[in-house]
């Protein structure tokens, strides 16, 4: 690459995957973001400033997820070329380890910040599938570049099939996150290796029925939000979220275990349902979050411009979201009783 960098900012939404029934299937994006610009990097100046969730833990060198993307995207896609010396700003509201796919936001913002800062000539569903290497989960990273309700799978040629969806109009979700962390590695150690045939077919049925609900062919059936493969290992590794999950469907509120946990998100389809997830966060000492669907996904916009309207004022502006603060709203916090 020759010439001056035009930097840009990217804008990338959180991720609740599996959505009960649909392992390693199923993820939807949720208007919780990392947001990051890069610039030009002077000799000896860390290679990302970090703040919002994780500012006291994210690398700053080179071990920094989102540069280890960027370097791999330049990598794949322009091995002759040399990698832009850049250092990122980073502003972070997705809580680390709880199952809100904070590395797969990474992961896609050093993707997506590559492909426009070093020109690369790449399209999404490539992009998706280096993601996928870097992450190792489609469920997660697909959402995340994409926006919306996404299905994923391989097909017999070992290629891997994204699908993309607006989830139903009006869907709103209630994430009960505690402060304990979880990471997805140290989690996939409980799973069992084999299920029996009727967990397999339960598995099955489940997940059409939850796909259809999300995306509003029918009501949601609460009933049938569990699965048989992850959560029933990992809420017994992890009692807490465990209960929290049983809880908020002993409430009738259709539920389940975000990725791999410890956050715990529910569908909330009116006011009562918000009150009834609120008073179980409460009960359960963990805090809330009302969020919303993200249906853009990775947004990039480069400065002086906009990807969206090709002006000013875009509502939807990256950099905007950079600027104005570093972390989501303040969840409501939900104290155990007593």
């Amino acid at each position: 690459m020759s010439g001056a960098v035009r930097h840009h900012t990217v804008r990338v939404p959180a991720t609740t995957a599996n959505l009960g029934p649909g392992f390693d299937a199923l993820g939807l994006a949720v208007d919780l973001h990392l947001a990051v610009r890069t610039s030009d990097r002077a000799p000896g100046a860390p290679r990302a400033v970090v703040r919002g969730e994780g500012a006291d833990v994210l690398p700053t060198d080179d071990d920094n997820l989102v540069w280890r993307a960027f370097v791999a995207a330049c990598a794949r896609f322009a091995p002759d070329a040399a990698v832009p010396d850049v250092a990122f700003e980073v502003a972070n509201a997705i809580p680390l380890e709880r199952g809100l796919g904070s590395s797969s936001a990474a992961i896609v913002a050093g993707l997506a910040l590559a492909r426009d800062v070093a020109g690369l000539r790449v399209g999404e569903p490539a992009l998706a599938e280096l993601a996928a290497e870097l992450e190792g989960h489609a469920d997660n990273v697909a959402p995340a570049l994409v926006g919306g309700l996404v299905a994923c799978a391989r097909d017999d040629a070992g290629t891997l099939v994204l699908r993309r969806a607006d989830p139903v109009a009006g869907l709103r979700l209630a994430l009960l996150v505690p402060d304990a962390r979880q990471s997805t590695a140290t989690s996939r150690t409980a799973l069992p290796a084999t299920l029996d045939r009727a967990d397999v077919v339960t598995q099955v049925q489940r997940t059409g029925h939850v796909l259809g609900a999300l995306l509003g062919a029918w009501p949601v059936a609460p009933g049938l939000a569990g699965d048989r493969l992850h959560e029933p290992a990992r809420a017994g590794s992890d009692p807490a979220a465990g209960g929290v999950l049983a809880a908020l469907r002993a409430e009738g509120l259709h539920a389940w275990l975000s990725g791999s946990g410890p956050t715990v998100a529910a569908v909330l389809p009116d006011d009562a349902a918000a009150d009834r997830a609120a008073a179980v966060a409460r009960t359960t000492g963990v805090a809330v979050r009302t969020v919303v669907p993200d249906l853009l996904g990775a947004l990039t916009c480069p400065d002086g411009g906009c990807g969206l309207a090709g002006s000013g004022g875009c509502a939807q502006c990256p950099r905007e979201r950079l600027q104005s603060t570093s972390t989501h709203p303040s969840p409501e916090a939900a104290p155990a009783a007593g």
